[in-house]
C-alpha cells in the first residue's frame, strides 16, 4: 500500500536585528546595533545553518521615534544583501521595495544585480506602502489610494518582467577568434507605454541565475488578493486562529486557480513568534516577562498610527472602538481588530500585545511545542510554511535553530542540507 507522501515544510527568517517583540532588546546578552554588518551576517550565517529557506528583510521609508527599535534606523535592504550575499552560499535573500516609491527599470535592475551576486538566490517583498509619513518624504502631501496603489503595482510588475525577459539565454557569446561578444536579435527592448510606465528598454545587465527574483506579496484586501494570485510565488499573510489561516489558504489558494495559475507552486507563510523555552512554564515566564516591559504609551502610539486614530481619546481599559478600513495597511487593521474582538481586549490589552507580537500569531511552548503546532498547520491547509519571528535575536533564533529545527527534520518536514544553490530550486518552483 502506497503512503502519501509527506509535506514539505518552507521557513523564512523575519529579521530584526533586536528581535520582533518590542521588548526583546532589553532580554539579550548580545546588544547589537541593527546597522552592524558583522551581527547581521551572524544572524544571516545562523538561519543558513539551519537550513532556513528564506532570510527576509522589511523595509519601510519613514522612521519615528515610536517605531520598534530594530526599524527606527536599519540598512537599506538591497544593499544590506548584496553584503550578505558574499557572506552565504545557499539561504534565499529577499528585500522588501516598493512599487509606489520606485521606478521600475531602477528595481529590476537592482534585483538582477542581487541575483548575479549571490549566484540565484534573489527575492523581492512586492510592497505599495501605506502611510503618509511616506508620501510626505517623496514630495507628496498623501498617499495615491489604495486602489490606484494596486493599479500602478500591477504595470510595474509588468514592465520589471518584460524588462528582465528583454535578455534572452545565450545572449552573450564572447567569441574572441571572430569578434563577437553578443546575439544582437537576443537582446530587446520592450517599449512600453502605460498609464503609470513609459520605459525602451532593454536593462543594461545580462539574464540573471533565476532569470528574475522569486516574487513575494502580502495583502488581505481585494486588490492585494488578487494582485498576489497573478504574480506572486510566496505569499506572506498573518492568521491569529487555524480557522483564519485556513480561511485565507482556501480563498487565496482559489483566487490563484482562477487566475489560471497552479495553487501548488505558489507558497503561502503566515508569520509565527515563536517564544521557545526548555520547558513549558519557562517559555511562559519568557513570554509573561517581554509583555511586563512593554511601554504601553509606545504601544498606544504604534496602534493609532496603524488605525489612523487617536486612541489616547478613549477609555484605556475600555473597548477597541469601530475602527473603519481607510487607505492604510488594510491587512494588518482587519486582523487587530478582529483580534481585539474575538479575544475581548480592552485597548490597553490591544495595545501590549500589538506592540509585543506586532499582530502576528504567538506560539509558546518547547521545541516539540513548536513543531506540533507548524505542523499541524501545515497537514490541515492553513499554511505551506512559515515566516519565523524571533522575538530575542540570538537567544531566541539560537533555540529555534538548535532545537526546533532538529525536530522538524526529524519528522521529515525539512530536507537536512541544501539540495541546489538557487532560491528558486530549492522553493520547489518551476523554472522560468
Amino acid at each position: 500500500m502506497s503512503q502519501t507522501k509527506k509535506k514539505r515544510l518552507y521557513l523564512g527568517l523575519f529579521v530584526q536585528p533586536l528581535g520582533h517583540h518590542v521588548s526583546g532588546w532589553r532580554l539579550t546578552d548580545n546588544l547589537n546595533l541593527p546597522t552592524d554588518i558583522d551581527w547581521l551576517i551572524h544572524i544571516a550565517k545562523k538561519a543558513e545553518s539551519g537550513r532556513f529557506d528564506l532570510f527576509f528583510v522589511g523595509d519601510a521609508l519613514a522612521t519615528s521615534v515610536h517605531r520598534l527599535p530594530s526599524t527606527m534606523a536599519r540598512l537599506e535592504p538591497l544593499t544590506l544583501l548584496s553584503a550578505l550575499a558574499v557572506s552565504t552560499s545557499y539561504i534565499g535573500l529577499a528585500a522588501t521595495a516598493s512599487t509606489t516609491f520606485s521606478d521600475p527599470f531602477t528595481l529590476a535592475r537592482a534585483f538582477s544585480s542581487l541575483d548575479h551576486i549571490s549566484k540565484g538566490r534573489a527575492a523581492w517583498n512586492v510592497v505599495t506602502s501605506y502611510s503618509q509619513d511616506v508620501a510626505q518624504n517623496f514630495s507628496l502631501a498623501d498617499m495615491p489610494n489604495h486602489h490606484q496603489r494596486y493599479q500602478r503595482a500591477a504595470e510595474f510588475l509588468e514592465v520589471t518582467n518584460k524588462l528582465w525577459n528583454a535578455w534572452q539565454d545565450g545572449a552573450v557569446v564572447a567569441h574572441q577568434n571572430s569578434g563577437q561578444y553578443f546575439v544582437d536579435d537576443k537582446i530587446n527592448t520592450i517599449e512600453h507605454y502605460g498609464e503609470f510606465f513609459q520605459v525602451k528598454g532593454p536593462l543594461n545587465i545580462s539574464r540573471s541565475p533565476q532569470h528574475k527574483p522569486v516574487i513575494i506579496e502580502a495583502g488581505s484586501s481585494t486588490d492585494g488578493q488578487n494582485l498576489a494570485a497573478k504574480t506572486a510565488e510566496i505569499i506572506f499573510t498573518a492568521a491569529a486562529t487555524i480557522e483564519e489561516g485556513q480561511s485565507f489558504y482556501k480563498s487565496q489558494k482559489q483566487t490563484i486557480a482562477a487566475a489560471g495559475r497552479n495553487p501548488d507552486q505558489v507558497i503561502i507563510m503566515p508569520g509565527v513568534m515563536p517564544i521557545i523555552g526548555t520547558t513549558s512554564k519557562e517559555a511562559k515566564d519568557l513570554w509573561n516577562k517581554l509583555n511586563q516591559l512593554v511601554d504601553i504609551e509606545n504601544g498606544l502610539n504604534q496602534l493609532s498610527a496603524r488605525f489612523g486614530i487617536d486612541l489616547k481619546k478613549y477609555p484605556l481599559d475600555g473597548p477597541l472602538p469601530e475602527i473603519p478600513l481607510g487607505e492604510g495597511n488594510q491587512s494588518r487593521v482587519k486582523l487587530l481588530t478582529e483580534m481585539a474582538q474575538r479575544d475581548n481586549l480592552t485597548i490597553r490589552e490591544l495595545a501590549a500585545v500589538a506592540a509585543g507580537s506586532r499582530g502576528h500569531r504567538v506560539v509558546i511552548g518547547t521545541a516539540k511545542d513548536i513543531a506540533d503546532d507548524l505542523e499541524y498547520w501545515l497537514n490541515h491547509h492553513a499554511a505551506d510554511g512559515f515566516n519565523i519571528m524571533p522575538a530575542i535575536i540570538p537567544e531566541q533564533l539560537d533555540l529555534f535553530v538548535e532545537l526546533v529545527i532538529p525536530e522538524l527534520k526529524q519528522r521529515k518536514l525539512l530536507p537536512e542540507s541544501y539540495e541546489f544553490t538557487t532560491l528558486r530550486e530549492n522553493l520547489g518552483l518551476p523554472p522560468l
